[in-house]
């Protein structure tokens, strides 16, 4: 017998965050998150789950989280970074489980690691404390000063980020860190950023990316250097954002996934050829990669796999690098949460949200098997049906085209039922199936609702054209879009007139439009929006670059387009009861485009409203947030939606005016 999904199972929920194969192929290391309630926080372990199909292992237990396991290239020891004790460190630990050994002592937290092919020794990202004053010059043997008052001082952007918050007072380096002593050595440094690094099969040579450094260092170039950083070298210039440099086995390429223009999402994949610098793309303009972290190199070097965005999906597919050609390995109607491959196997987590995280395994040709059983409690769930469905809209520019979107409703359930339609952030994105961003999506359908999940056009992996088509028209080509599925879907006998609307990021400002420009929805959920383009441009921590190139106005920014496709400009019309969901420490849509909109449409008319803030959240808090945020956050979208569904909307208040004055004039 099942029972309903309900916002607490997201606290029996574990998740697979990342995947790493050693070099046989036999063992994958999987960092499995899992939520400590008493502590209301996160606990992330090891675990070892072998290829073949046999029990995995876990090999760590904590406490604090344990992340980024790398075996060594030899397979006799697994390297990974903790946050026991404090501040995150390299451990290591043998192969077959034991005592983790933190090694090194580095001025400040470790991000990242990668062994040395001889495996003594690894390269590890860690933060340097700088002193802002410094504004990126290097006083000989001097050290931050130790202050009463710390003044956060702003002299290039961005100085803050989502997540991290004001981030001028360190840098991230790369070091050698010797693996049996624990001794360490700074390999790069100056005014920037290391963001990621890749070491050459003979281990001689780095390629790293990092951040400009000057006034603007937002952009990101691939650099090489020797493996004692020596002699850098900038590779490229002509890229906005470079990622995961990675050196093919014979040390003639470089590959690395890339965004050409500011602001751009839609990553690609690049080569660069180490003798000549000549860089090339791989594929198409339409070929996308879904997570740079993703790509690895066959061992013959003639051939890269990673993972693919396409249609609202992920596929695992090879490229040959002298012919361009594609073969897709994996596929199906669904996501990955992460990837790597094991010798001939293919191993990866699925998001769907009729399945829970869990490791799989595919041989190509050879099917598929389930190689984990972390959330067994989910059998006992009622089944969730997803479909995809196509949708006839209006194109935008006066023609019709088809788009997609993920129809979720209890399996057997029958309409027409109310629905929510649930709006992806981005734009450049597409709608996320993962459990723990959504989960009052199940806990909706249990209770016999359906939830609709469209790529509207600006929806990323259906080709740049259909993304592109939106810069410059927010909410004009898109929310049509919208409407015209939900109208498909009354006609179908799917849903009725209890339609609400919810979304986070840009699907909070599509919700934040909609019900100014829309009396379609009975409800609606704004979650970190974007409510006025114009404030946003200044007080976000990308908005001075992503906001003009998706007003298709780069490099300039054009204040009077912002404002007219901002939802501040009709949101006073609205007449949508309208939560508000905001974490106080969110630098990506920060709080004042929450507030703007909160007490625009509060002093607008009787409107039902609310804004609720979260103390010490950032942009992920739906999703990422401590569990106590998430379960609250999750659980009063069900209930708004369920109390305002209910009740018939009222028009929008320029038409109410407009009734008024009529009847004065009878």
């Amino acid at each position: 017998m099942t029972q309903p999904f309900t916002v607490q199972d997201l606290y029996l929920h574990q998740v697979v965050k990342e995947l790493d194969a050693s070099a046989d192929g036999a063992q994958v290391a999987c960092t499995l998150r899992s939520v400590d309630r008493e502590q209301d926080d996160y606990v992330s372990c090891i675990w070892s789950v072998p290829a073949d199909g046999s029990a995995p292992r876990q090999l760590t237990r904590g406490p604090g989280q344990d992340q980024a396991p790398r075996w060594s290239p030899q397979g006799d020891r697994l390297a990974f970074i903790s946050s026991r004790g404090g501040s995150p460190r390299v451990h290591l630990l043998p192969r077959d489980g034991g005592e983790a050994v933190a090694i090194g002592q580095l001025p400040g937290a470790v991000s990242d690691l990668r062994w040395l092919p001889d495996g003594r020794a690894l390269i590890v990202s860690a933060a340097v404390p700088v002193d802002p004053d410094w504004r990126g010059e290097r006083p000989a043997g001097r050290q931050p000063k130790q202050r009463k008052v710390q003044p956060q001082v702003a002299w290039k952007l961005p100085y803050k980020s989502d997540g991290m918050g004001y981030m001028l007072a360190r840098e991230i380096h790369l070091f050698r860190l010797d693996a049996q002593s624990g001794e360490h050595r700074q390999l790069t440094d100056g005014a920037f950023d290391v963001l990621a690094c890749g070491i050459s099969a003979d281990g001689r040579q780095l390629a790293y990316t990092r951040t400009r450094e000057g006034r603007f260092a937002h952009r990101s170039d691939l650099w090489t250097s020797d493996i004692e950083g020596r002699q850098p070298r900038q590779r490229t210039h002509e890229f906005a954002t470079v990622m995961s440099p990675l050196w093919s086995p014979n040390g003639r390429w470089i590959a690395f996934s890339a965004t050409r223009a500011e602001g751009d999402a839609q990553t690609s994949l690049y080569l660069l050829e180490e003798a000549t610098g000549k860089v090339r793309r791989l594929g198409d303009a339409d070929l996308q990669v879904a997570d740079p972290a993703s790509v690895h190199w066959t061992g013959d070097a003639r051939g890269l796999v990673f993972v693919r965005q396409v249609r609202g999906r992920h596929q695992v597919v090879r490229i040959a690098v002298d012919t361009g050609k594609l073969d897709v390995l994996v596929e199906g109607n669904r996501q990955l949460g992460a990837f790597a491959p094991a010798g001939d196997v293919l191993v990866y987590a699925v998001d769907h949200p009729s399945q829970p995280s869990e490791v799989h395994a595919c041989t190509p040709g050879q099917g598929e098997r389930q190689l984990s059983d972390f959330n067994p409690w989910w059998k006992e769930r009622t089944p969730i049906l997803v479909e995809t469905w196509e949708f006839d809209v209006p194109d935008g520019r006066g023609g019709r085209e088809k788009i997609e979107g993920w129809l979720l409703r209890r399996e057997g359930a029958s309409g027409p039922l109310p629905l929510l339609n649930d709006v992806h952030g981005g734009p450049a994105a597409y709608a996320l199936l993962d459990f723990d961003t959504n989960v009052y999506w199940q806990v909706l359908c249990s209770q016999g609702w359906a939830v609709l999940a469209l790529n509207a056009v600006g929806s990323a992996s259906y080709g740049r054209e259909f993304c592109d088509r939106l810069m410059g028209h927010w909410g004009e080509y898109d929310l049509p879009q919208h409407l015209a599925a939900l109208k498909q879907l009354r006609d179908e006998g799917v849903c009725d007139e209890r339609i609400a609307v919810a979304g986070k990021s840009y699907g909070g400002y599509l919700s934040a439009w909609a019900i100014g420009k829309s009396e379609t929805f009975r409800a609606a959920v704004v979650m970190a929006p974007v409510g006025n383009i114009e404030t946003h441009y200044g007080t976000s921590d990308g908005g001075y670059y992503a906001d003009p190139y998706y007003m298709g106005t780069e490099e300039r920014f054009d204040r009077k387009l912002a404002k007219e496709l901002s939802p501040m400009a009709h949101v006073e019309k609205a007449t949508t009861p309208t939560l508000f969901l905001q974490g106080a420490e969110d630098e990506r849509c920060p709080k004042c485009q929450s507030e703007e909109l909160f007490v625009s449409l509060m002093r607008a008319g009787d409107t039902p409203a609310e804004l609720v803030i979260y103390p010490d959240e950032n942009h992920t808090f739906l999703g990422e947030g401590r569990p106590s945020v998430r379960e609250d956050a999750a659980q009063r979208i069900i209930d708004w939606v369920g109390e305002h569904t209910s009740r018939a909307p009222a028009p929008h208040r320029q038409q109410q005016d407009t009734q008024a004055t009529q009847g004065e004039g009878g």
